[in-house]
C-alpha cells in the first residue's frame, strides 16, 4: 500500500539529565495517539499513515514531526496543534505556516 501522506513523529526518550530534551518526554507518543485518532475520524487511515520514529536530531525544537512527500517539518508542536495540521495540511494541503522548522544551514 502507499499512502498518499505519511507523518513520522519523533518519540525519542533521552535519559534523565541528558544534555538535550527528547521529544518523547514532550507529549510525542500522545501526538501519535491524536493524529490517528482524527485522521481515522475523517475516514482517512487508508491514505495517510501516521508512525512513531526516532530522533530526528533537531532536539531543541520539539516535538517535531515530518509530512512527507512534502518533506515539511513541524517544530514545538502541541496537542492543541494536532486538528490544524490535519485540516489544513493533510485535508486541505496548505502548509501551516507558524510551525514549519526553517530549514537549518
Amino acid at each position: 500500500m502507499i499512502y498518499q501522506k505519511h507523518l513520522f513523529i519523533c518519540t525519542n526518550q533521552r535519559p534523565e539529565g541528558a544534555a538535550k530534551p527528547s521529544c518523547g518526554e514532550a507529549h510525542g507518543l500522545e501526538l501519535i495517539s491524536e493524529f490517528k485518532k482524527l485522521i481515522k475520524e475523517k475516514g482517512l487511515s487508508v491514505e495517510i499513515r501516521t508512525q512513531k520514529t526516532g530522533c530526528l536530531d533537531l532536539c531543541d525544537h520539539g516535538p517535531v514531526l515530518v509530512v512527507y512527500p512534502e518533506g515539511v517539518f513541524y517544530q514545538h508542536v502541541q496537542l492543541s496543534d494536532v486538528a490544524e495540521i490535519v485540516d489544513e495540511h493533510l485535508v486541505a494541503n496548505r502548509v501551516v505556516e507558524r510551525l514549519v522548522l526553517v530549514a537549518r544551514n
